[in-house]
């Protein structure tokens, strides 16, 4: 590890699982390669407008940082830029938070352009309004005679200008954002027009997403092409999608997104909206949940919380547990998902229910047809061979009969050639 760090919680009545949050906190700070030689939790009523916690605390910290040689402190709340000037004055090291540590992480994370361009705007918006705390010995150096203007200080002007320069680089990239955003809503807008639904995979952070994409990619005769997956948080930022189609001609886009975590930063699901948007778009949700972890309920309200702020409400969804290979007892779904499946995506278990789940939901509105086409039709024959899930065909003297299993609106257009079955 590159660096030694302590971790810091305030525990208030409203923080009914700190110990999960704060256990969170450590694989963030692992994953930014810092050790964590010691955690510290204070119980208070409030958070500390100055210093987060009380000031007897921060000096049993200061100790700390000096006798076991501490790079840095990482709080588990998002700290204002005067309590992070405040914290540093006391402690003399540095300070980060939950929000700066996910920010790293995501930074660490990104690969495409788009990622990148998000990461970086958050990034900077986080930054911008903390400069105040990491530049605060500029801000009380003043200056005189003619490199005073209009009695400031050159340190005080040098923040402005620190300021200006980041809004300017935060539009120019927003810019650039915009292009490939619009360019991903052509993308979508065609992925509609071809009349192909879409289901999103959505859950927290290591819920096991990819890996459940990628088990679904099994029952498809497409080119299966899988996305990275691995044991880590926020393994991947990329949204991925791919097709699946099924051997009775059913077909679907599969997307996967970017997982939740508690406490995501504002700034992340700003910059990461134009990337959401491809849920509300969706016409099915799979919300993928540990089922290992003791706070699962938890994790599934963190992220029905971030679909309602991006204003997600009415898409249909199937609530999957995952890892039902980690559990060491029996498990019920609580009685309140009406539709949901335990899954094992690793070892395949109930998949094949899962993608009966799916279709069942996206062509619940398909019923069962039969069609007599003359002969010289045979491009209807080849339209419904392609667009619907041909069950039976019979070669009658007036042409042929398929039975079929199709969508309404194929239905209508083809009215003159339904036989009563």
């Amino acid at each position: 590890m590159s660096q030694k760090g302590i971790l810091v919680g305030a525990q208030l009545a409203s923080a009914i699982h700190i110990e999960d949050e704060m256990e969170e906190l450590r694989n963030l700070c692992l994953a930014c390669e810092i050790e964590v030689i010691d955690l510290i939790v204070q119980k208070a009523n409030n958070i500390n407008p100055q210093t987060y916690i009380r000031k007897g605390k921060l000096d049993e910290i200061k100790i700390l940082v000096e006798t076991q040689d501490i790079d840095v402190v990482v709080f588990n709340d998002e700290l204002t830029p005067s309590q992070i000037a405040n914290i540093q004055e006391v402690i003399g090291t540095s300070v980060y938070d939950r929000t700066y540590m996910i920010l790293e992480i995501f930074k660490r994370r990104a690969k495409t352009k788009e990622a990148v361009l998000q990461v970086d705007i958050a990034s900077l918006q986080y930054l911008m309004p903390r400069l105040i705390g990491l530049r605060s010995n500029l801000s009380r150096q003043r200056g005189g005679g003619g490199n005073a203007e209009h009695g400031r200080g050159e340190g005080e002007t040098k923040l402005e200008l620190d300021r200006r320069n980041i809004a300017d680089r935060v539009a120019l990239l927003k810019n650039e954002l915009k292009e490939l955003t619009e360019e991903r809503s052509l993308q979508r807008k065609r992925r509609l027009k071809n009349g192909i639904p879409i289901v999103s995979i959505v859950g927290y952070t290591n819920s096991g997403k990819s890996t459940t994409l990628n088990a679904l990619l099994n029952y498809s005769s497409h080119i299966r092409k899988e996305v990275f997956e691995k044991d880590m948080l926020f393994a991947t930022l990329e949204t991925s999608s791919r097709l699946i189609r099924l051997d009775n001609r059913h077909e679907f886009i599969l997307i996967d997104t970017v997982g939740f975590v508690h406490k995501l930063p504002h700034q992340l699901i700003e910059a990461f909206k134009s990337t959401l948007e491809e849920i509300k778009e969706s016409h099915l949700i799979l919300h993928v949940i540990d089922t290992s972890n003791p706070h699962f309920m938890d994790q599934i309200n963190t992220t029905n919380m971030v679909l309602h702020e991006i204003g997600i409400h009415d898409i249909p969804m199937i609530y999957v547990f995952n890892k039902m290979d980690c559990l060491t007892g029996e498990f019920f779904i609580p009685p309140q998902f009406e539709k949901a499946i335990i899954i094992s995506a690793t070892q395949g278990t109930n998949t094949d229910s899962l993608i009966n789940m799916i279709e069942d939901e996206l062509y619940k509105h398909e019923v069962v047809v039969s069609y007599l086409i003359p002969y010289h039709k045979g491009e209807i024959i080849s339209l419904l061979n392609q667009e619907s899930s041909v069950i039976e065909v019979k070669y009658l003297e007036k042409g042929t009969l398929l039975t079929t299993r199709i969508n309404p609106v194929l239905r209508n257009k083809l009215q003159g050639y339904e036989q009563k079955i």
